[in-house]
């Protein structure tokens, strides 16, 4: 017989959260129909099915004690970290990058895990140290930052490598390293990029120049900006209707089932679809912000703050990406975009957030740095 104690725990859960995570993927499940023409079995059904198990996912982590995940943190840094480790050796190709590792029944993006474990082990480091955090105790969590990050850029995956890197510099501000560091920091990152450049492919080079002027190329590399931008003039205020846009039924669109699903969205339903849609988002930031904020424990506020930036980046670039006010990366938008493992590391990574939730008056140890 079920214990009736995980009753009370679900109608404790943030249904708020769970509600506003429902209807934003429903919107995205009915983009997804009208950019598979109407047939839904295209796109749509298949994010249904993941939504489902990631809904269940979800719920197993929310009503897990928060305890558990505090010890197993390094744990899952680890093991994402060593599946990043084998896209290096069993990955396989695709759109010109080496990210996925093929399972047969979904195929794993680990970049998209790391994003979750790298939140996790933070968090735990953190909770660990005692206020103020000295010079030398920052090696370790800036290579926890680091070598995924590295590991990432190779694949290459500029955009969910900038993910990474600005998720885990805002649990470093969260954890009182001071403004001098961060000041240090950018100064080296100032001084690195003539170096960084040369890491770059040259695809990845001409979105950059597109980015300051995509007329230079049009029908090329500056292709998907320009689309992009008639496609969402073109929706006006209240959009052409569902399943109407001719940039999308005419394939001018680039990748209008993933990243740039959010300029479908904009035809289709003008500025004012764009507007609510950001308006959820924004909602969804609010309350995931509270519960980062009445958490009496610094592992939650760290875990909860850190998915929470992760959310807000994903939403962000994104659609600053579509509008050309940043430079194409692969950014999906969240719970919108096609895609099996983002899809499923956003959903486990709200259930993160709900277990603090309904764990937020728990005392929660100071375990030391090693493993378990």
């Amino acid at each position: 017989m079920m214990d009736p104690r995980i009753f009370h725990k679900l109608f404790q859960l943030n249904w708020g959260i769970i509600s506003l995570v429902f209807l934003i993927s429903a919107i995205g499940w009915g983009l997804l129909i009208s950019a598979g023409g109407g047939d839904a079995h295209i796109w749509a059904f298949k994010q249904m099915m993941r939504f489902g198990i990631g809904l269940g996912i979800m719920f197993v982590i929310a009503l897990t004690d928060l305890r558990w995940w505090l010890r197993f943190s390094y744990v899952f840094y680890g093991l994402s970290f060593l599946l990043l480790c084998a896209v290096e050796v069993m990955g396989f190709i695709g759109m010109g990058a080496q990210r996925w590792i093929d399972l047969y029944v979904l195929q794993l993006q680990p970049s998209e895990l790391m994003k979750i474990a790298l939140i996790m082990a933070l968090a735990r480091y953190f909770h660990s140290q005692s206020q103020p955090i000295s010079l030398s105790k920052l090696i370790p969590p800036l290579l926890l930052v680091l070598m995924p990050t590295f590991l990432v850029l190779k694949q290459p995956d500029l955009g969910t490598a900038m993910v990474l890197l600005m998720s885990g510099g805002a649990l470093f501000f969260l954890a009182g390293v001071s403004l001098w560091a961060f000041g240090a920091a950018l100064v080296v990152a100032g001084a690195s990029i003539p170096l960084l450049w040369t890491f770059l492919h040259d695809y990845q080079k001409q979105r950059i120049f597109m980015f300051f002027d995509p007329s230079q190329d049009t029908h090329g590399a500056g292709y998907h900006i320009t689309q992009s931008k008639i496609a969402l003039g073109s929706g006006g205020f209240w959009g052409k209707g569902y399943m109407q846009g001719t940039q999308a039924y005419l394939n001018f669109i680039p990748e209008k089932q993933t990243d740039f699903i959010f300029t479908l969205l904009c035809e289709e339903w003008g500025f004012l679809g764009g507007s609510v849609l950001i308006l959820l988002y924004s909602l969804l930031i609010l309350l995931c912000s509270r519960v980062a904020l009445t958490t009496q424990n610094d592992f939650g506020r760290y875990v909860v703050s850190g998915i929470t930036m992760t959310f807000f980046l994903y939403m962000f670039i994104n659609i600053a990406m579509v509008m050309g006010l940043l430079p194409v990366v692969g950014i999906p938008l969240p719970l919108v975009s096609y895609g099996g493992t983002a899809m499923l590391t956003l959903l486990m990574g709200f259930g993160f957030i709900l277990n603090v939730g309904l764990h937020q008056t728990l005392k929660v140890p100071r375990l030391s740095i090693g493993i378990l």
